[in-house]
């Protein structure tokens, strides 16, 4: 093979690299609260068929991601468990006010392994019970769900007889792993990950009623910083697609009310 033609076939083969997508940019940088962590592969396989986009999530606690969005985080999308900060980051300029989208309600139970011989019938009752020793909850100083977990046991004055029992987890993911691996008798987690495959086949759950803690409305904006703006806002109406409520729901998540 004569020199030119070596360059040549090297140069091909340099352009064929290029177009691999392995050379491609990575997809959209999602920071996402925990309790998303079931249905968000269905989020973003569902996306990726409608835009051809790929999106990938981190997973951690609302208050965690808002600090670290706050101080540069290199995120596209912020999907919080609580509107209050996306709401706030728009305020401080770190996210675009007009593209935030309530785009959920979540719920939150009590979720226990099997065989533990905890009555789940008495609900959140049954946490005072001589039977439940560690009951775990997400830290409320940065978790939503934490917050929720407190709101709803001082509503149904048990919050003192259980206060010393209490173990935190440093988001709602990490809650349910304390519950489910026996390092605590009871979670008291998000609904849609005692719908996922692993808990639903690991234990069983009581719903907490709604009435008894504030509302956990989830909202999702741009980040500011994003490089990707045009492909972060195709996502964020993604999410208020027909298809992604119905992903949403399948793991109880209610649809979010008309905001006015």
């Amino acid at each position: 093979m004569t020199r030119v033609a070596l360059l040549a076939c090297l140069a091909l083969a340099l352009v064929g690299l290029e177009q691999t997508p392995s050379a491609q940019a990575p997809g959209l940088t999602i920071a996402a609260a925990s309790d998303l962590q079931a249905v968000f592969p269905d989020l973003a396989r569902g996306f990726e068929r409608a835009s051809g986009i790929r999106a990938v999530a981190s997973f951690g606690s609302s208050g965690n991601f808002f600090a670290q969005i706050q101080n540069g985080a290199p995120f596209d999308v912020f999907m919080s468990a609580d509107a209050e900060y996306p709401l706030k980051l728009a305020a401080s300029g770190h996210a675009e006010g007009s593209s935030l989208i309530h785009y959920a309600i979540g719920h939150i139970v009590i979720w226990t392994r099997k065989g533990s011989g905890i009555d789940m019938t008495q609900g959140i009752q049954a946490l005072a019970g001589p039977r439940v020793r560690r009951i775990a909850i997400a830290n409320p100083e940065y978790a939503p769900y934490g917050r929720a977990a407190v709101a709803a046991l001082r509503t149904s004055n048990v919050y003192d007889s259980v206060q010393s029992r209490l173990v935190l987890g440093d988001n709602i993911s990490q809650t349910a792993q304390l519950a489910d691996s026996g390092n605590a008798d009871v979670a008291i987690i998000a609904l849609s990950l005692a719908l996922g495959p692993t808990l639903r086949a690991n234990g069983s759950y009581v719903e907490i009623p709604a009435s008894l803690h504030p509302r956990l409305d989830q909202a999702a904006a741009l980040v500011v910083s994003s490089s990707k703006k045009a492909d972060a806002r195709r996502f964020l109406a993604y999410l208020g697609s027909p298809e992604a409520r119905t992903a949403l729901q399948r793991f109880g998540f209610e649809p979010p009310e008309q905001k006015r």
